[in-house]
């Protein structure tokens, strides 16, 4: 079984608010992530956030129906531009076969783990009292799903966090979250919501968890291969 993970599709099928107004990788982008889709019906693709720019949840099931015909099994995760996201519970009656939502939990697939949280801006780069506030809540939320994984863990497991906003500042310095990560021993991360190639950076390693940037048009619109495990 294969992991990949891609992030940050912004999908507006309705043609509410096509991406590729903004050109460069935004040109035939939906083209380009279908035509490099490598996962069989066997792998999972983690999409980690700012999956669709509909307000409200029927407006964004056309763009969850592009998802649901891609091969494989696909897990959500909130972004901090999914407005169409208020219920988990809705969200996941409205989700096809093979799409899956992690929010403040786990989901096994064979010997893989998937849990995680949006995360938020750190606050000190912020003088916001309410993101400060989003920021602690998110901490809060992503050790609930840490926790869940720990109860699920069996030996031999492969731990993957997912969070939508990147798990350390611009500096790409250590931060609680890494921390965090660290003391739950996960294997790797995948965050997104970053765009321009400033912020890009390959794989990065915080101890022994290894760090994956997402975000579709940083990537080439080509979902990146995170692991790849011999047992299911």
């Amino acid at each position: 079984m294969k992991i990949f993970a891609v992030s940050d599709l912004h999908l507006s099928l309705s043609g509410a608010k096509p991406m590729e107004i903004f050109g460069g990788g935004w040109e035939g982008y939906l083209e380009a992530i279908e035509k490099n889709w490598r996962a069989s019906e066997d792998d999972v693709t983690l999409i980690a956030g700012d999956i669709s720019w509909a307000m409200q949840l029927n407006e964004a099931l056309k763009d969850i129906s592009f998802i649901d015909k891609l091969p494989g099994n696909k897990v959500l995760l909130r972004g901090n531009h999914d407005y169409w996201w208020k219920s988990i519970s809705a969200v996941r009656a409205s989700l096809p076969h093979k799409v899956y939502a992690v929010q403040n939990d786990c989901l096994r697939f064979g010997s893989a783990l998937i849990c995680g949280s949006r995360g938020w801006t750190f606050p000190e780069t912020t003088s916001s009292a309410e993101d400060v506030k989003i920021f602690n809540r998110e901490l809060i939320r992503m050790e609930l799903s840490l926790e869940k994984m720990r109860q699920m863990r069996r030996e031999g497991d492969y731990v993957v966090v997912m969070t939508h906003f990147p798990p350390f500042n611009a500096k790409f310095q250590p931060s609680v979250l890494t921390e965090m990560f660290t003391r739950y021993d996960v294997n790797k991360v995948v965050y997104g919501h970053l765009h321009g190639k400033v912020y890009f950076k390959p794989a990065i390693k915080f101890g022994n968890t290894e760090y994956f940037m997402s975000s579709c048009d940083l990537i080439g619109n080509d979902p990146i291969l995170i692991e790849e495990l011999e047992n299911t």
